[in-house]
């Protein structure tokens, strides 16, 4: 699972055709959702839809990568989010409100007991984490560095977090975050840096706002986000063509790349009067390497 997932499109594990439709998305993941939009009632209904339409959707050719958000620890239902969707071999479990390393240590121990029953191979299933949904997870976004090896991303949620604080709102007229989501979204960053893995963005509500969308993910993509949560499809293609290295990011990153090859052991070079130095032949070959796989 080495692919960077640019765009991670939601949709309901009950949602019936529109599962289909988000299959079809364009979309690099698609998450099943048994979480925020599945009613308590309904959770059983969900979780057969979600185990039935995996185990189909799996086999298919040149298929998105399929995550389930599963409900979180502290609520009592994840066990049997896992019991239903574990046999069905989905790529990964999208794990809300992961309050730090030891969240991601426990829900890695239950995958492996479910993954020896199922007969699947240790680490199959792999973990997005939800690192800030919370205030508590404010303070663990450093402790997720050697968790687990299934870690294969840290992304975060102003939803819930502005809920728990009473927050009237999380962003302000034109559509930037306020001061306290700034910094939740800034430990996200940090937090994946630290943990040597990917930090992909929360979503955008405003679906129908293509415009803002693709500026708030430029905006993402400039500061080190690789990828974006989705919730419509008509968000999937602008997110897409921002996280794709343009023609021009690539000549430059070529550029740093061959001078630098062209002048073994040094620590800087210059082209066309502009010097560079490590850090910027490692985000080239980031750049690079984001290329290549997508």
């Amino acid at each position: 699972m080495t692919i960077p997932m640019r765009s991670l499109l939601f949709v309901p594990a009950d949602g019936g055709s529109k599962l289909d439709k988000a299959f079809a998305s364009g979309a690099d993941a698609m998450i099943i959702d048994l979480e925020d939009s599945i009613a308590p009632e309904r959770k059983d209904a969900a979780r057969a839809s979600a185990a039935a339409f995996l185990m189909q959707a799996v086999a298919r050719p040149k298929r998105p990568r399929l995550l389930v958000r599963v409900n979180g620890i502290t609520t009592g239902l994840i066990d049997a989010d896992l019991d239903a969707i574990v046999p069905a071999k989905p790529d990964a479990i999208l794990l809300p409100k992961a309050e730090g390393g030891a969240s991601v240590i426990h829900a890695d121990a239950k995958l492996t007991a479910r993954e020896a029953i199922a007969g699947l191979d240790d680490g199959h299933v792999k973990i997005l984490a939800q690192a800030i949904e919370t205030a508590a997870g404010l303070f663990l976004a450093g402790t997720f560095h050697g968790a687990s090896a299934r870690l294969i991303g840290l992304t975060w949620g102003p939803e819930d977090l502005s809920a728990e604080l009473g927050a009237e709102a999380n962003r302000d007229r034109d559509g930037s975050l306020t001061a306290p989501y700034q910094l939740a979204r800034s430990l996200c960053l940090y937090g994946a840096a630290a943990a040597q893995t990917p930090a992909i963005e929360t979503i955008y509500a405003d679906f129908r706002n293509l415009d803002d969308l693709r500026r708030d993910t430029e905006l993402a993509r400039r500061d080190g986000f690789v990828g974006r949560l989705a919730i419509h499809p008509a968000q999937v293609a602008a997110i897409n063509e921002v996280f794709t290295p343009s023609a021009d990011a690539l000549a430059k990153a070529r550029a740093i790349v061959a001078a630098f090859a062209a002048a073994p052991g040094s620590g800087a070079v210059a082209i066309d009067g502009v010097m560079y130095d490590r850090p910027h032949l490692a985000r080239a070959q980031q750049t690079l390497a984001r290329a290549g796989a997508t």
